[in-house]
């Protein structure tokens, strides 16, 4: 980049004006860019990428990231999706306050500060991780009838950094570089749904536990795919220590990956999930809520109660308090007489302290004499039980059959 020759670029703004711009632009500028929806808004462009041979500098590409969006979003565009006029760059409102930090710089400790996604990453961290994922390496893939655009970057291995899309097996997870390869896997593959063992089977609707250590690869291939939706976890590439339950919709050609959620072998922390992905395709379906449900029901199988790994992402956050809030308004709203926290916790499988939080986040919990009171008239129970939306697909428990690890 360092050579990179600048060229000037004569363009006309919308009120007629004729202006000038270095060409190409630089990373770190921040300007109006159009989105999907025709509209403009802030945008910062992150990286940028040599045209092929033979064209000039006003054919770069850039990655950019709309400010007003999550990083799912970032795409490349081109200069015609660009408002030239509106360009700045990357230093502006960096005066110098007290302590030596420019604003600029205690904007984004703020940021960092409060981001519950990457609560896990120090500043540092924070900066490294967002350097190493900046840019989306696999732009789609192809995965059974389905062809999804990725949101975020995944760690690939290095010989596929210059392959834009991929070809998934549905059944197996393996990736390749192109459809042809796929083919001639798919003619040799006699599997039709997920390594390990089926445990819940409704319908079409089927659930596999797979387990990260006799079935290394297919759970190291399921974790690749899923970073490519999920920003805020790291890669486990030890599964050995993870079970998987991936969830199938059935018909005759086979059980075709719906989503899935992962949990620890042993969790000190009494953690019933570390990850959970439904696949784009499948979203707004209410599969993860079913996800979701299904991790209580094994939790209530083990006689334990049980709470998500945190950081939660925006939409597992959004997730999980609507299904404690239909489970525990419910459970209010059938039960005679008064009930303990303690007892929602033990007839739910909900650890207290998440009991605790959502109905403070409903105002129906007061703190009385050293104790919560619950405080849930019918009517706002039946308020925020509407609010919460439905259960999404359900889970029978009486087709679960599953005994729990180390257990006879």
């Amino acid at each position: 980049d360092a050579l990179i020759e600048k060229l000037e670029h004569t363009y006309t703004t919308e009120e007629g004006e004729t202006q000038t711009v270095m060409l190409p632009l630089d990373v770190g500028m921040r300007l109006m860019c159009s989105w999907r929806d025709g509209k403009w808004y802030q945008a910062k462009i992150i990286e940028r990428r040599k045209p092929s041979t033979g064209q000039s500098s006003a054919d770069y590409e850039y990655y950019v990231h709309y400010e007003q969006f999550n990083r799912r979003l970032d795409n490349w565009v081109q200069l015609a999706d660009m408002k030239l006029e509106t360009l700045g760059t990357d230093d502006g409102g960096n005066e110098k306050e007290a302590g030596g930090r420019t604003r600029g710089q205690k904007r984004k400790a703020e940021d960092a500060d409060h981001d519950p996604e990457h609560a896990e990453f120090d500043p540092h961290q924070l900066r490294e991780h967002e350097e190493y994922t900046k840019v989306r390496n696999i732009l789609s893939i192809e995965l059974g009838k389905y062809e999804m655009e990725t949101w975020y970057f995944s760690p690939f291995p290095a010989e596929y950094n210059d392959c834009e899309k991929l070809y998934f097996c549905e059944f197996t997870l393996n990736f390749f570089r192109n459809r042809n390869q796929l083919i001639r896997h798919l003619r040799k593959n006699e599997m039709l749904h997920p390594p390990g063992d089926e445990i819940y089977r409704n319908g079409r609707v089927s659930m596999f536990e797979v387990d990260g250590r006799r079935e290394k690869i297919f759970c190291q291939n399921l974790c690749y795919l899923a970073k490519l939706f999920l920003d805020h976890k790291t890669l486990y590439y030890d599964v050995d220590l993870f079970l998987f339950y991936v969830l199938c919709e059935c018909d005759e050609r086979g059980c075709h990956i719906v989503g899935y959620f992962s949990k620890e072998r042993r969790s000190e922390e009494g953690y019933n999930l570390a990850c959970i992905l439904t696949l784009p395709s499948y979203q707004r379906k209410g599969y993860g809520k079913f996800l979701i449900s299904f991790s209580y029901e094994l939790s209530k199988k083990e006689n334990k109660v049980g709470t998500p790994e945190r950081p939660l992402s925006d939409l597992g956050q959004v997730s999980y308090r609507s299904y404690w809030t239909r489970v525990i308004l419910n459970v209010l709203k059938e039960y005679k007489g008064s009930v303990s926290i303690k007892e929602l916790s033990e007839m739910t499988a909900i650890k207290t302290d998440d009991i605790i939080s959502v109905l403070n986040y409903l105002q129906l919990i007061q703190y009385q004499k050293g104790q919560h009171v619950i405080c849930a008239v019918p009517k706002l129970i039946d308020k925020y039980l509407a609010e919460a939306g439905s259960e999404g697909v359900r889970v029978d428990p009486e087709k679960l059959y599953w005994t729990p690890p180390n257990q006879p």
